[in-house]
């Protein structure tokens, strides 16, 4: 088999890379681009551990062939963070020690950050909603829920802030 040339942006670079043609995004991400963050938990899109958002909208990267990235934006938890320090998904996670062993953790924050994108001031019950298909094996999912509604009331204030 021959390999197919994706062009895409990862994490607001432009990034391009050769994978097989049947190979998942996840596979592509971690074993060609060096992503190690996109996690392999089920392989099924069942846990949410491969979470990315893919132009726009929250994705597993299990369920996508890599060539279908091809000419898309990628953002994955490696991008979250900026050069002045973490994003505010991965400070409230931090604090409220919304984390264990850390497989599942890249996944919500994707999801945290794909809810807060669209809807910065959501509900308990839309966070409940956005995270549903992520699933944790080891911390109570009211943390990481806390974790989420803490970090937009602090986006939030942060945006008061900046436009006064």
């Amino acid at each position: 088999m021959s390999k197919v040339h994706v062009t895409c942006t990862i994490n607001q670079e432009n990034a391009e890379f050769l994978c097989e043609p049947d190979q998942t995004l996840l596979e592509a991400l971690r074993d060609v681009v060096g992503l190690m963050g996109v996690k392999e938990g089920c392989a099924t899109g069942d846990c949410g551990a491969c979470s990315v958002i893919l132009d726009g909208r929250l994705t597993c990267s299990c369920l996508v062939f890599a060539p279908e990235a091809d000419g898309t934006s990628i953002e994955t938890v490696e991008g979250m963070g900026g050069p002045d320090g973490l994003h505010p998904l991965q400070h409230t996670f931090l604090e409220g020690a919304a984390l264990q062993c850390g497989i599942c953790t890249p996944g919500f924050l994707i999801a945290g950050k794909a809810l807060l994108d669209r809807n910065p001031d959501p509900t308990e019950e839309e966070v409940r909603y956005a995270i549903a298909g992520n699933l944790c094996r080891c911390t109570g999912y009211d943390k990481i829920i806390r974790s989420i509604l803490d970090a937009a009331d602090e986006m939030r204030e942060t945006s008061s802030a900046l436009s006064s």
